[in-house]
Order: C-alpha cells, then structure tokens, then sequence
C-alpha cells in the first residue's frame, strides 16, 4: 500500500527548530505560498493544495541529515527546492509536509586551481559561481537560460542543460562527485570513483548518475564537486537569417557536422518563433520581413581557432542561402539569452488583444531527422487548442543542438507556450495538461524522448514515462526508489513512482 503520511503538527515544528534554529523554520502562509509556485504556467486557481505545512531552511549536511531522520521515522513528506526555475513542477508539493529549501547552503568549500575543480554546496547560485570563479581566471561553463537565477542544487536535480553544451557538456557532465543525504538520513559520497576529483573511472558502477535528474524523489545532494575550465579568449555568436524554414533546417545540418570544436551551440528559430519575437513586448527583434528563420550560433575558443571556425561557417551559410544577420543584433541576441524567465509576464498579442501571458516550455529531444515533422504536429496541436480555449499563444519552437561536446544528432526542440495564469480555470488547466502531453507523444512517435532538461514530473507527461522507459528501465526506476525510500517520503508523486509502493514487495 502507499504510505500513509503523517500530520505536521506543533511537536514536530519543535523538532526542526531543535535542529536548525528558530529563524530557520516558518509556517507563515505566504512564505508556504511562494515556495509551492515555479517560474512556468501554476495552477493559481488551486494554489492552496499545493501548500507545504513547514518550510526549512538548513545550513549544513548534518542538518538535512537530521531533518530527514525525522521525516522518515515519523513519515512526513519532504520536497526538496532550489531557486524554482524548473519548468515541469518538480519542486511543487504535491502531498503537503516539508518544504526543503537549500538556498542556506552557499558557500565554496575548495578551489583547486592546480586541478581545476571547486567543491561548493548546492544552494549557490549559478551566477554567484560564475562571478567568483571568474576573478581566480576561470570559467563556470553551464550556462542555463535561468543561469542568473538558478541554483546548482535544483540544476543536479533536474539533470539540467546548458546553451554551451557543445564545448562543455550540461550538468550530468561538469559534476563530479557529489554528498547525498538519503531519504533515511544516510550521508554517502558518489562519484566517478571513490575520489571527488576524478573525472572517469572504471570501478563499480555509475551510481552517481542516479542522483542526476532524481527531481529530489531520492535524496538531497548538500555538495557537489565541478568542473571547471579556463576562461576562453574569444566569445563569438553569430545569427543567420533564411527565406525559409527549410533552407534553415537544411544549413543546420551543414554546421552541426561540420566538425568546428570550437561551436558550443546552433539554434533554429523556426517562423512563429520568429513572428513571436517581432510582437513581443520583451523580447522584440526587428527582423527583416524576408526573415522566416533564423539560426543562432555561439563559439569559444582561442581567436585562432574561433576565427578559423567562423570563416567555415559563414562559407557554409552563404552555401545554402543564408545571410548574416549583422554584429549588433547578433551580440544583442546572445546577451539577451538568459532575460525570459526573469519576466514573470510577458505581453503578446493573440487574436488583435494584447495578452498578459506566463511563459512555459515544452520540450522534447527529437532526432535531426524529424524535426519538420515533430515542429508540424505541434504547431497543429497548439492551433487546435487555441481555437478551443482562446487562451493559449503559440511562441514558436527552437531548435537547439543537443549532444554534449558535440553538436550533431539529437535536438531539444522547445516551444514556447503562453497564457493568461488568472483566467485558468479546472477546465483549462486540464486542457494545458493535455495539450502537453499530446505534444510528448508526438516526440515519442517519432523515437524521441518526453523531455531533453526539464523532467517529466507534471500530471500528463509522467504518464509517459512507462511507455518511453519500457523493457525494464521504468521497473528498475521502481526498483530503485522502493529501496531508497522505503517510506516514500521524498517528493512523493512524481514521475508516477507512487506505484513502487501498492505492492508489498517489489523486486527484480
């Protein structure tokens, strides 16, 4: 049977103040409030469901150490939350309990410039990472579109993806080792190798990548170790514009095997995408009216190798009918690139209104080779589901290259969906959960996967999860988490794994 949970009463208040101090615990109803929401499309409407009893802030291993304890033995749900940028509702409660927060975790423990390593605890921010690093003369190199308010915690939890990923992987790649306490309060280390440092090993199996992309339902990761690389000499984007969606996705192709090491990323902007930009209140770009699509590319490197790898490119571009799009835009393009989820609304007109709008992501890591057809089903769903509840706005669909320290084969294709958080209703939140889950198997029909970075943990797309993850892999995720967590108690709900526990004994 699921486990049933217990009641945080006054008792158990008392027993988190013991552990992390007064100041460090709070019941206050808009401090529950504004730590049940995300950064994407929220239920508003039904925002008192998703309320945790507690919220606590601890400042040490130790201290989750003994929150969970306590959770465990007295069967509290605990739901463990970074910065609250994640896209797909990992960090919403979904059986009320504790409220985790990590932001108290902070510090850099180790800088080891000789090995090019820094050992942090997971509450840092991103930017605050960045920026430290940076005077010592080096470089953080994940670089989400959240990157100057994310947290690194939420990024290990959500198997996080950067822009960059082509020179410098995402973050199952830049992590190292990591401290995880879990759900029974257990501390361990994991790693390539029984040392934080080492970056591949042959001895025992991977069991740090358990631990990347858990959406907190197995543990807390409290320290991590990172790699780190060397400020690079050049920084170059470069967009392109094309008369055609076709000739775009065409020239995609062309850069992403044309071998360049220097190419971190290439986008294709198809043409909503593009349209959406020209009406955004935010976000506007003064395209010209020829430009249908546009790829946006980014490369780091030396200046020689930069330069050389831009004088391919641009032959590549001019090869297949595509054109600069100019110095300026370009660079305007690329700093612009982590401002979206800082802007809680955007305004964008729908149907001649102009709609105050909350933005949220679709995406799906699709094959090269079906992109045109993946980016028609959805602009179709999307239309079908607009003419139907006039509440949805279509943002177009990106298509950024997704391999790690290389840019050819599988893609994210994300689309950016928007509406009006104060006009949904039940009928309308189950139409966006809807809508999003017939776009996931869209992706799955086409042999690709539900989610590239954002987690499949909303209702709809967990689901999923079985039919993708079939043969074996979604049993062993059952598997995996009964033993863990035999009470169930972390980030219960998510990814569907409540169903580990209706058996009384699940084995292999």
């Amino acid at each position: 049977m699921i486990p049933r949970y217990a009641t945080v009463d006054q008792e158990i208040v008392r027993d988190l103040v013991g552990i992390v101090g007064e100041h460090n615990v709070t019941t206050a109803l808009h401090q529950r409030a504004i730590r049940a929401a995300v950064s994407c499309s929220f239920q508003i409407h039904r925002w008192q469901e998703h309320l945790p009893d507690v919220v606590v802030l601890p400042g040490s291993t130790e201290e989750v150490s003994e929150i969970l304890k306590l959770a465990n033995k007295r069967r509290i749900p605990v739901v463990p939350r970074a910065a609250g940028t994640g896209l797909n509702d990992g960090a919403v409660p979904l059986r009320k309990g504790i409220l985790l927060d990590i932001k108290r975790l902070d510090q850099v423990l180790e800088l080891d410039a000789v090995n090019m390593t820094v050992t942090i605890q997971t509450g840092i921010n991103n930017q605050e990472l960045g920026r430290m690093l940076k005077r010592y003369g080096f470089w953080w190199p994940f670089d989400p579109a959240s990157f100057p308010v994310s947290i690194v915690g939420g990024n290990i939890g959500t198997g996080a993806w950067s822009l960059i990923g082509g020179v410098s992987g995402h973050i199952p790649d830049l992590v190292l080792s990591m401290t995880v306490v879990l759900p029974t309060g257990r501390v361990i280390e994991v790693g390539e190798s029984g040392a934080r440092k080492i970056r591949k090993s042959s001895t025992g199996y991977r069991l740090k990548d358990l631990f990347i992309g858990h959406q907190g339902t197995l543990g807390v990761v409290t320290e991590a170790t990172l790699d780190m690389f060397p400020v690079p000499e050049a920084e170059f984007p470069a967009c392109f514009g094309y008369d055609s969606f076709g000739k775009a996705w065409k020239n995609l192709r062309s850069m992403s095997r044309a071998f360049l090491r220097t190419m971190a990323m290439a986008a294709l902007l198809d043409d909503e995408r593009v349209e959406c930009l020209r009406r955004d209140d935010e976000a506007y770009a003064a395209l010209p009216k020829n430009v249908k699509s546009v790829i946006v590319t980014a490369s780091y490197g030396t200046e020689a190798e930069v330069t050389a790898a831009s004088d391919v490119l641009f032959k590549l571009v001019r090869g297949e009918d595509g054109f600069y799009l100019g110095e300026e835009f370009s660079e305007d393009n690329w700093a612009g690139r982590h401002e979206t989820l800082q802007l809680p609304l955007h305004g964008r007109t729908l149907s001649g209104d102009v709609m105050p709008s909350k933005w949220h992501v679709a995406d799906a890591a699709v094959l090269y080779s079906e992109l045109p057809a993946v980016r028609e089903k959805w602009h179709s769903l999307v239309r079908d589901y607009r003419h139907k509840y006039a509440i949805f706005d279509d943002g177009g669909i990106i298509m950024h290259t997704n391999n790690p320290f290389k840019p050819w084969g599988d893609y994210i294709l994300s689309m950016d969906l928007f509406m009006p958080e104060t006009e949904l209703d039940d009928a309308k939140w189950k139409a966006f959960l809807e809508l999003d889950r017939k776009m996931s198997e869209v992706a799955l029909q086409h042999n690709g996967s539900i989610t590239a970075c954002h987690g499949a943990t909303r209702p709809g797309q967990a689901e999923l999860i079985p039919i993708e993850l079939q043969n074996g892999m979604y049993d062993m995720m059952q598997i995996i988490k009964r033993a863990f967590d035999p009470n169930n108690i972390m980030n219960p709900g998510k990814f569907g794994l409540d169903s580990a526990y209706v058996k009384e004994e699940t084995r292999l």
